[in-house]
């Protein structure tokens, strides 16, 4: 079995796959104060629950955007499943032909859904990563990554308005009824919510029409469904992109 780990800055994606297939999957929050041993008791404990076995693992993978807990991970890997970990970054063979000023700078999250977009859908393609920021990657024709942008996230634009504001107070990211909201929840609600479609849309119409061509869009991340359910620019949702990427990086360096 393959263990995945895509760690983002606010969480941490932990797939289990069986060959090609994802057999369970765990959310967690990303904290830079959990220990080895931490992190080790809470995987084993949830691989309990799903009746895995840890010492099944063969091979693990770990994408990682936060480098104050870059060894964290592989440590974990190590002492409480006993393989190395495969880390994507510089020198790992991915397939990917990257056009950007310094490919190095592409986080190793955003490879692996390029890598998994172009296998599991076929380029061109626009991949929209709904995390801590938003990340938007174009994927040429012909497969190569062209670059892309990338927004603060939803969760970062409500907790800004929350703290630079004396009489806002927090909200839950949800739809409103109306767009023109009743009181001041509503209208924050619909600020966000609305305003942020009104930036995804902006920008993937933008990055067509750079790209001179009707690419495919497929969206990822935690907050993916907020927004697909309110707009017909994204194709469809993947949820487990990332992972998948992860297996098809796995098996490429295998």
């Amino acid at each position: 079995m393959l263990l995945a780990l895509d760690i983002g800055n606010t969480q941490t994606v932990i797939g289990v796959f069986l060959k090609d297939q994802l057999i369970a999957n765990w959310r967690l929050s990303t904290d830079r104060r959990k220990t080895v041993d931490e992190y080790g008791i809470l995987l084993k404990g949830l691989f309990a629950d799903c009746n895995l076995q840890a010492d099944k693992i063969t091979k693990a993978i770990i994408a990682n955007v936060v480098p104050p807990v870059s060894g964290l991970f592989e440590k974990v890997v190590e002492k409480y499943f006993g393989v190395s970990a495969l880390v994507v970054g510089p020198g790992i063979k991915t397939g990917l032909s990257i056009k950007i000023e310094n490919p190095r700078e592409v986080g190793a999250n955003l490879v692996a859904n390029a890598v998994a977009g172009v296998n599991m859908y076929g380029p061109p393609l626009i991949i929209v990563d709904f995390g801590t920021a938003t990340a938007f990657c174009a994927i040429a024709p012909n497969g190569d990554y062209l670059g892309g942008a990338i927004a603060p996230g939803l969760n970062i634009i409500s907790e800004a308005l929350f703290r630079y504001t004396a009489e806002l107070p927090h909200v839950r990211l949800s739809k409103p009824k109306t767009v023109i909201g009743k009181n001041t929840i509503s209208g924050m609600q619909s600020g966000l919510i609305y305003g942020y479609i009104g930036l995804v849309e902006g920008l993937i119409n933008r990055i067509k029409s750079e790209m001179n061509c009707n690419a495919k869009v497929v969206a990822t991340g935690s907050l993916s469904e907020i927004i697909d359910s309110e707009t017909k620019s994204v194709d469809l949702i993947n949820p487990d992109l990332t992972l998948e990427g992860l297996r098809l990086i796995a098996e490429l360096n295998s």
